[in-house]
Protein backbone atom coordinates (compact mmCIF):
# COMPACT_ATOMS: atom_id res chain seq x y z
CA UNK A 1 0.00 0.00 0.00
CA UNK A 2 0.86 3.35 -0.39
CA UNK A 3 -0.40 6.47 1.23
CA UNK A 4 0.28 9.98 0.06
CA UNK A 5 -0.15 13.66 2.05
CA UNK A 6 1.24 16.62 1.10
CA UNK A 7 4.36 17.98 2.76
CA UNK A 8 3.10 19.58 5.95
CA UNK A 9 2.32 18.41 9.61
CA UNK A 10 -1.32 18.86 9.45
CA UNK A 11 -1.67 16.89 5.75
CA UNK A 12 0.72 14.05 7.04
CA UNK A 13 -0.69 13.29 10.88
CA UNK A 14 -3.91 12.89 9.76
CA UNK A 15 -3.02 9.61 7.96
CA UNK A 16 -0.54 8.33 10.59
CA UNK A 17 -2.69 5.92 12.67
CA UNK A 18 -4.08 3.99 9.79
CA UNK A 19 -0.95 3.88 7.78
CA UNK A 20 0.50 2.08 11.23
CA UNK A 21 -2.49 0.07 11.38
CA UNK A 22 -1.69 -0.98 8.06
CA UNK A 23 1.55 -2.18 8.48
CA UNK A 24 0.89 -3.55 11.86
CA UNK A 25 -1.58 -5.81 10.40
CA UNK A 26 0.98 -7.52 8.28
CA UNK A 27 1.06 -4.99 4.76
CA UNK A 28 3.94 -3.02 3.09
CA UNK A 29 3.21 0.38 3.71
CA UNK A 30 5.55 3.22 1.69
CA UNK A 31 4.72 6.81 2.57
CA UNK A 32 5.15 9.69 -0.11
CA UNK A 33 5.16 12.98 1.11
CA UNK A 34 8.09 15.70 1.10
CA UNK A 35 11.62 14.59 2.49
CA UNK A 36 11.58 16.93 5.38
CA UNK A 37 8.96 14.25 6.91
CA UNK A 38 11.61 11.37 6.46
CA UNK A 39 12.61 10.72 9.92
CA UNK A 40 8.94 11.09 11.39
CA UNK A 41 7.99 8.31 9.12
CA UNK A 42 11.00 6.32 9.66
CA UNK A 43 10.74 6.72 13.46
CA UNK A 44 6.71 5.10 13.01
CA UNK A 45 8.60 2.08 11.12
CA UNK A 46 6.71 3.42 7.86
CA UNK A 47 8.99 3.62 4.76
CA UNK A 48 9.46 7.12 3.58
CA UNK A 49 9.77 7.84 -0.15
CA UNK A 50 10.05 11.12 -1.67
CA UNK A 51 7.39 12.80 -3.45
CA UNK A 52 6.37 16.54 -3.69
CA UNK A 53 7.62 19.84 -2.49
CA UNK A 54 7.14 21.40 0.90
CA UNK A 55 4.21 23.78 1.17
CA UNK A 56 7.38 26.24 1.46
CA UNK A 57 9.07 25.20 -1.39
CA UNK A 58 5.31 25.32 -3.76
CA UNK A 59 5.24 29.16 -2.50
CA UNK A 60 8.61 29.89 -3.26
CA UNK A 61 8.07 28.66 -6.97
CA UNK A 62 5.35 31.58 -6.99
CA UNK A 63 7.10 34.06 -5.16
CA UNK A 64 10.86 34.39 -5.54
CA UNK A 65 12.69 35.40 -2.28
CA UNK A 66 9.92 33.89 -0.58
CA UNK A 67 9.35 34.22 3.17
CA UNK A 68 6.35 32.72 5.25
CA UNK A 69 3.74 35.57 5.14
CA UNK A 70 5.46 37.49 2.59
CA UNK A 71 2.57 36.68 0.17
CA UNK A 72 0.14 38.02 3.36
CA UNK A 73 1.64 41.24 3.70
CA UNK A 74 2.41 42.50 -0.12
CA UNK A 75 -0.88 40.80 -2.27
CA UNK A 76 -4.49 42.13 -2.18
CA UNK A 77 -6.59 39.58 -0.91
CA UNK A 78 -8.10 38.73 -4.06
CA UNK A 79 -4.98 37.61 -5.68
CA UNK A 80 -3.57 36.25 -2.64
CA UNK A 81 -6.81 33.43 -2.80
CA UNK A 82 -6.10 33.42 -6.44
CA UNK A 83 -2.14 32.22 -5.60
CA UNK A 84 -3.34 30.04 -2.52
CA UNK A 85 -5.67 28.51 -5.09
CA UNK A 86 -2.96 27.42 -7.68
CA UNK A 87 -0.16 26.55 -4.82
CA UNK A 88 -2.54 23.76 -3.90
CA UNK A 89 -4.82 23.06 -6.25
CA UNK A 90 -2.10 22.71 -8.76
CA UNK A 91 1.17 23.30 -8.36
CA UNK A 92 1.88 20.79 -5.54
CA UNK A 93 -0.86 18.22 -6.98
CA UNK A 94 1.27 18.43 -10.28
CA UNK A 95 4.56 18.13 -8.76
CA UNK A 96 3.10 15.38 -6.88
CA UNK A 97 1.97 13.27 -9.60
CA UNK A 98 4.93 13.16 -11.48
CA UNK A 99 6.88 12.13 -8.74
CA UNK A 100 4.44 9.54 -7.94
CA UNK A 101 4.49 8.16 -11.57
CA UNK A 102 8.35 8.17 -11.44
CA UNK A 103 7.71 5.85 -8.09
CA UNK A 104 5.32 3.63 -9.38
CA UNK A 105 7.96 2.34 -12.61
CA UNK A 106 9.95 0.80 -9.39
CA UNK A 107 6.77 0.32 -6.70
CA UNK A 108 3.61 -0.44 -7.68
CA UNK A 109 1.10 -1.06 -4.72
CA UNK A 110 -1.77 -2.26 -4.94
CA UNK A 111 -3.64 0.46 -3.15
CA UNK A 112 -3.47 4.12 -2.92
CA UNK A 113 -4.24 5.56 0.36
CA UNK A 114 -4.35 9.46 -0.77
CA UNK A 115 -5.17 12.87 1.58
CA UNK A 116 -7.84 14.23 -0.20
CA UNK A 117 -6.13 17.57 0.16
CA UNK A 118 -3.24 16.10 -2.09
CA UNK A 119 -5.43 14.99 -4.92
CA UNK A 120 -2.36 13.97 -7.13
CA UNK A 121 -1.87 11.07 -5.51
CA UNK A 122 -5.35 10.31 -6.80
CA UNK A 123 -4.27 11.59 -10.30
CA UNK A 124 -1.28 9.76 -10.23
CA UNK A 125 -2.95 6.74 -9.37
CA UNK A 126 -5.90 6.91 -11.79
CA UNK A 127 -3.54 7.49 -14.93
CA UNK A 128 -1.97 4.33 -13.69
CA UNK A 129 -5.12 1.81 -13.01
CA UNK A 130 -4.17 1.39 -9.25
CA UNK A 131 -6.91 1.59 -6.71
CA UNK A 132 -7.46 4.23 -4.59
CA UNK A 133 -8.99 5.93 -1.73
CA UNK A 134 -9.15 9.20 0.26
CA UNK A 135 -8.86 9.88 3.56
CA UNK A 136 -10.14 13.52 4.88
CA UNK A 137 -8.64 15.72 7.44
CA UNK A 138 -11.63 16.94 9.21
CA UNK A 139 -15.02 18.89 8.01
CA UNK A 140 -15.62 19.07 4.09
CA UNK A 141 -15.66 22.29 3.07
CA UNK A 142 -15.98 24.02 -0.14
CA UNK A 143 -16.15 27.51 1.02
CA UNK A 144 -14.00 30.70 1.12
CA UNK A 145 -10.31 29.37 -0.03
CA UNK A 146 -11.34 25.67 -0.26
CA UNK A 147 -13.39 26.81 -3.29
CA UNK A 148 -10.80 28.86 -5.25
CA UNK A 149 -8.43 25.43 -4.39
CA UNK A 150 -11.30 23.11 -5.79
CA UNK A 151 -11.67 25.27 -8.76
CA UNK A 152 -7.83 24.89 -9.65
CA UNK A 153 -7.91 21.33 -9.18
CA UNK A 154 -10.92 20.82 -11.33
CA UNK A 155 -9.40 22.75 -14.02
CA UNK A 156 -6.02 20.49 -13.85
CA UNK A 157 -8.61 17.24 -13.34
CA UNK A 158 -9.58 18.05 -16.82
CA UNK A 159 -6.39 18.08 -18.29
CA UNK A 160 -6.11 14.63 -17.39
CA UNK A 161 -9.13 13.88 -18.13
CA UNK A 162 -10.80 12.91 -15.33
CA UNK A 163 -14.35 14.00 -15.06
CA UNK A 164 -16.01 12.25 -11.84
CA UNK A 165 -17.85 14.02 -9.47
CA UNK A 166 -18.67 14.28 -5.72
CA UNK A 167 -16.47 13.72 -2.87
CA UNK A 168 -13.03 12.38 -3.33
CA UNK A 169 -13.65 12.19 -6.74
CA UNK A 170 -15.74 8.71 -6.68
CA UNK A 171 -13.57 6.63 -4.90
CA UNK A 172 -14.43 5.33 -0.58
CA UNK A 173 -13.53 8.82 1.51
CA UNK A 174 -12.14 7.33 4.73
CA UNK A 175 -13.62 10.39 7.48
CA UNK A 176 -12.10 11.12 10.73
CA UNK A 177 -14.77 13.70 11.04
CA UNK A 178 -17.80 12.80 13.54
CA UNK A 179 -20.95 12.73 11.92
CA UNK A 180 -22.71 15.42 13.83
CA UNK A 181 -19.80 17.73 13.31
CA UNK A 182 -19.18 17.02 9.43
CA UNK A 183 -21.04 18.50 6.32
CA UNK A 184 -24.54 17.22 5.68
CA UNK A 185 -24.16 17.56 1.96
CA UNK A 186 -20.75 15.13 2.39
CA UNK A 187 -22.73 12.60 4.34
CA UNK A 188 -25.43 12.13 2.11
CA UNK A 189 -23.33 11.74 -1.62
CA UNK A 190 -19.82 10.41 -0.13
CA UNK A 191 -18.91 6.44 0.16
CA UNK A 192 -18.27 7.24 3.52
CA UNK A 193 -15.56 4.60 5.69
CA UNK A 194 -15.67 6.16 9.00
CA UNK A 195 -12.52 6.39 11.24
CA UNK A 196 -11.63 7.33 14.94
CA UNK A 197 -9.64 10.73 14.59
CA UNK A 198 -6.28 9.60 16.76
CA UNK A 199 -4.31 12.44 17.65
CA UNK A 200 -0.76 11.99 16.14
CA UNK A 201 2.33 14.00 17.62
CA UNK A 202 6.18 13.28 17.65
CA UNK A 203 6.92 11.36 20.63
CA UNK A 204 8.11 13.66 23.56
CA UNK A 205 7.84 13.96 27.44
CA UNK A 206 5.02 16.55 28.59
CA UNK A 207 6.08 19.63 30.27
CA UNK A 208 6.57 19.89 33.87
CA UNK A 209 3.57 20.32 35.84
CA UNK A 210 0.72 19.20 32.94
CA UNK A 211 -0.34 16.09 34.95
CA UNK A 212 0.10 17.71 38.59
CA UNK A 213 -2.12 20.44 39.18
CA UNK A 214 -4.08 22.33 41.70
CA UNK A 215 -6.08 24.44 38.87
CA UNK A 216 -6.84 24.01 35.33
CA UNK A 217 -4.93 24.12 32.58
CA UNK A 218 -5.48 26.10 29.37
CA UNK A 219 -3.30 25.59 26.25
CA UNK A 220 -2.94 27.95 23.46
CA UNK A 221 -1.33 27.12 19.75
CA UNK A 222 -1.63 28.78 16.60
CA UNK A 223 0.13 26.21 15.06
CA UNK A 224 2.92 25.39 13.55
CA UNK A 225 2.54 27.32 9.97
CA UNK A 226 3.38 30.46 9.09
CA UNK A 227 0.04 31.92 9.19
CA UNK A 228 0.46 32.23 12.83
CA UNK A 229 0.93 35.82 13.87
CA UNK A 230 2.90 37.26 17.18
CA UNK A 231 0.13 40.01 17.54
CA UNK A 232 -2.61 37.79 17.97
CA UNK A 233 -0.65 35.25 20.71
CA UNK A 234 0.41 38.20 22.28
CA UNK A 235 -3.24 39.32 22.91
CA UNK A 236 -4.05 36.17 23.58
CA UNK A 237 -1.65 35.38 25.98
CA UNK A 238 -2.44 38.69 28.24
CA UNK A 239 -6.19 37.96 28.22
CA UNK A 240 -5.41 33.83 29.54
CA UNK A 241 -2.69 35.18 32.17
CA UNK A 242 -5.76 37.06 34.07
CA UNK A 243 -7.27 34.04 34.78
CA UNK A 244 -6.63 31.75 37.97
CA UNK A 245 -5.43 28.94 35.87
CA UNK A 246 -1.94 27.97 33.80
CA UNK A 247 -1.44 28.60 30.63
CA UNK A 248 0.61 26.41 28.08
CA UNK A 249 1.81 28.02 25.20
CA UNK A 250 2.92 26.43 21.98
CA UNK A 251 4.64 29.50 19.95
CA UNK A 252 5.62 27.11 16.98
CA UNK A 253 8.84 27.08 14.34
CA UNK A 254 8.21 30.07 12.88
CA UNK A 255 8.37 32.33 15.87
CA UNK A 256 10.64 33.25 18.33
CA UNK A 257 9.65 33.47 21.99
CA UNK A 258 11.40 36.71 22.59
CA UNK A 259 9.19 38.63 20.12
CA UNK A 260 6.40 38.20 22.68
CA UNK A 261 8.43 39.81 25.55
CA UNK A 262 8.29 38.73 29.31
CA UNK A 263 5.08 36.54 29.87
CA UNK A 264 3.29 36.66 33.37
CA UNK A 265 4.02 33.98 36.08
CA UNK A 266 1.39 31.81 35.21
CA UNK A 267 2.25 31.46 31.27
CA UNK A 268 4.67 28.69 29.67
CA UNK A 269 5.95 28.99 26.57
CA UNK A 270 7.65 26.26 24.59
CA UNK A 271 8.61 25.99 21.02
CA UNK A 272 6.73 22.30 20.52
CA UNK A 273 4.64 19.89 22.53
CA UNK A 274 3.64 16.60 21.91
CA UNK A 275 0.09 17.89 21.07
CA UNK A 276 -1.99 14.23 20.71
CA UNK A 277 -0.51 13.20 24.38
CA UNK A 278 -1.23 17.03 26.01
CA UNK A 279 -4.64 17.17 25.15
CA UNK A 280 -6.39 15.02 27.93
CA UNK A 281 -4.77 16.74 30.35
CA UNK A 282 -6.06 20.25 29.25
CA UNK A 283 -9.08 21.86 30.16
CA UNK A 284 -9.48 24.58 27.76
CA UNK A 285 -7.46 24.52 24.03
CA UNK A 286 -7.05 28.03 22.98
CA UNK A 287 -6.44 27.54 18.93
CA UNK A 288 -6.20 28.97 15.30
CA UNK A 289 -8.83 26.33 14.16
CA UNK A 290 -6.41 23.54 12.52
CA UNK A 291 -8.28 20.62 11.71
CA UNK A 292 -5.69 18.37 13.28
CA UNK A 293 -6.13 20.71 17.10
CA UNK A 294 -9.68 20.70 16.79
CA UNK A 295 -10.41 17.04 16.08
CA UNK A 296 -7.75 16.54 19.06
CA UNK A 297 -10.16 18.24 21.54
CA UNK A 298 -13.17 16.58 20.31
CA UNK A 299 -11.19 13.39 21.09
CA UNK A 300 -10.11 14.58 24.70
CA UNK A 301 -13.74 16.29 25.52
CA UNK A 302 -11.95 19.73 26.06
CA UNK A 303 -13.96 23.09 25.17
CA UNK A 304 -12.30 25.14 22.23
CA UNK A 305 -11.67 28.87 21.33
CA UNK A 306 -11.24 29.30 18.01
CA UNK A 307 -9.01 32.06 16.78
CA UNK A 308 -9.19 31.05 12.80
CA UNK A 309 -6.11 32.78 10.80
CA UNK A 310 -6.83 31.12 7.65
CA UNK A 311 -7.47 28.57 5.22
CA UNK A 312 -10.01 25.58 6.78
CA UNK A 313 -9.74 27.39 10.08
CA UNK A 314 -12.94 29.44 9.76
CA UNK A 315 -14.93 26.55 8.72
CA UNK A 316 -13.52 24.94 11.55
CA UNK A 317 -14.51 27.47 13.73
CA UNK A 318 -18.00 27.61 12.31
CA UNK A 319 -18.36 23.53 13.21
CA UNK A 320 -17.02 24.49 16.83
CA UNK A 321 -20.02 26.88 17.40
CA UNK A 322 -22.32 24.54 15.79
CA UNK A 323 -21.52 21.51 17.89
CA UNK A 324 -22.24 24.01 20.99
CA UNK A 325 -18.16 23.06 22.04
CA UNK A 326 -16.63 26.37 22.10
CA UNK A 327 -16.65 29.74 20.63
CA UNK A 328 -14.63 31.65 18.38
CA UNK A 329 -13.40 35.20 17.80
CA UNK A 330 -12.85 36.41 14.38
CA UNK A 331 -10.29 38.92 13.62
CA UNK A 332 -9.87 42.07 15.48
CA UNK A 333 -12.57 40.45 17.55
CA UNK A 334 -9.65 38.50 19.16
CA UNK A 335 -8.82 40.91 21.99
CA UNK A 336 -7.15 40.30 25.23
CA UNK A 337 -10.09 41.32 26.32
CA UNK A 338 -12.49 39.39 24.86
CA UNK A 339 -10.00 36.26 24.83
CA UNK A 340 -10.33 36.77 28.76
CA UNK A 341 -14.01 36.89 28.87
CA UNK A 342 -14.83 34.15 26.39
CA UNK A 343 -12.06 31.73 28.00
CA UNK A 344 -13.97 32.65 31.47
CA UNK A 345 -17.52 31.41 30.63
CA UNK A 346 -16.24 28.18 28.91
CA UNK A 347 -14.40 27.03 31.92
CA UNK A 348 -17.32 27.40 33.65
CA UNK A 349 -20.35 27.15 30.97
CA UNK A 350 -22.27 23.48 31.89
CA UNK A 351 -24.02 23.53 28.71
CA UNK A 352 -20.68 23.63 26.40
CA UNK A 353 -19.58 20.90 29.08
CA UNK A 354 -22.62 18.85 28.30
CA UNK A 355 -21.89 19.16 24.57
CA UNK A 356 -17.90 18.35 24.99
CA UNK A 357 -18.87 15.33 26.66
CA UNK A 358 -21.64 14.02 23.98
CA UNK A 359 -18.83 14.64 21.05
CA UNK A 360 -16.07 12.99 22.84
CA UNK A 361 -18.22 9.75 23.16
CA UNK A 362 -19.40 9.75 19.68
CA UNK A 363 -15.81 9.89 18.83
CA UNK A 364 -15.17 7.47 20.84
CA UNK A 365 -17.39 4.91 19.17
CA UNK A 366 -16.26 5.58 15.85
CA UNK A 367 -13.88 2.73 14.39
CA UNK A 368 -10.64 2.48 15.40
CA UNK A 369 -7.46 2.85 13.18
CA UNK A 370 -7.42 -1.65 13.26
CA UNK A 371 -10.92 -2.04 12.08
CA UNK A 372 -10.37 0.36 9.53
CA UNK A 373 -7.00 -1.09 8.66
CA UNK A 374 -8.79 -4.55 8.22
CA UNK A 375 -11.34 -3.14 5.77
CA UNK A 376 -8.98 -1.47 3.01
CA UNK A 377 -8.22 -4.96 1.10
CA UNK A 378 -11.60 -4.88 -0.01
CA UNK A 379 -10.52 -1.61 -1.77
CA UNK A 380 -8.14 -3.63 -3.79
Amino acid sequence: MLFTALGAHGHLYPLMPLAVAAREAGHQVVFATADDFRATLEKAGLEPAKAGLTIGEAFASQFPGFTPGLARRELPPQELAATIGRVFGRVMPEQFATDLRALFEQHRPDLVVYEVGNPGGLFAAKSAGIPAVGHGFGRVSSDGLMAEIDRSVREYAGELGITEEGPAWGTPFVDICPPSAQSPEFLASAHRVPLRPVGWSDSGDLPDGVTDRSRPLVYLTLGTSPMSQAGVLAAAITGLSGLNADVLVATGPSLDPAALGEVPPNVRLEAWVPQSALLPHVDLVVHHGGSGTTLGAFSAGAPQLVLPQGADQFANAEMVLASGVGARLLGEEATAESVHETAVRLLGDSTVADAVRGLAAEVAAMPSPAEVAAQLPQYI
